[in-house]
């Protein structure tokens, strides 16, 4: 009996630990414009990689349907073009995001164009020099219907332009990567 009371109290600070890495994981998030910065930071900071940098592997074949509204929501026309990205984050070994960006090509520069359509360079760091802010629209722990299973947070956000103008819409799917292993 000792036994099992023992075991479910180190299962419950094994899982309190996890909420709190948690909670901080999603704190540094909030306070970045650029996921890309967050994520960079917080895998400095938890010795993911080093040096933390920050790259992305593009998923192929796999497309997410764009949002319903998702042209209203980026104020353009219906034959306005449209980008997409689907990439995985990653820092050295560690898949930490991957994430559906649609984006208003119009509103980047020709050279941030052809670094998002040649490059492995994150969108928030191809994008920084605009000055954009993020606009948070909802966010869930523990999975979402389009994110991979095993989730363990989901994070919907607008990017503006200092102008208010919309730059893009983006669903990031955070993985466990981030949390300290169980």
């Amino acid at each position: 009996m000792t036994l099992a009371v023992t075991s479910l109290a180190l299962s419950a600070c094994a899982h309190d630990r996890h909420d709190e890495v948690l909670d901080a994981f999603e704190a540094n998030l909030a306070a970045n414009a650029s996921a890309t910065e967050a994520l960079r930071q917080w895998c400095e900071a938890r010795g993911i990689a080093s040096p933390a940098r920050i790259h992305v592997d593009f998923v192929r074949g796999q497309d997410e349907a764009p949002p319903p509204g998702l042209r209203e929501t980026l104020g353009v026309s219906a034959d306005e073009p449209l980008g997409y990205r689907h990439v995985k984050l990653v820092c050295g070994p560690a898949v930490l995001s991957q994430a559906h960006n649609w984006f208003v090509p119009a509103r980047l520069s020709p050279e941030m164009n052809r670094q998002l359509a040649e490059t492995d360079t994150p969108f928030g760091k191809v994008a920084a020099a605009l000055g954009f802010s993020r606009e948070p629209i909802a966010s869930a722990r523990r999975g979402d219907p389009g994110c991979p299973e095993g989730a363990i947070s989901t994070h919907r956000a607008l990017l503006r332009l200092p102008d208010g103008q919309p730059l893009a819409l983006v669903v990031e799917c955070y993985t466990a990567a981030n949390l300290p292993a169980r």
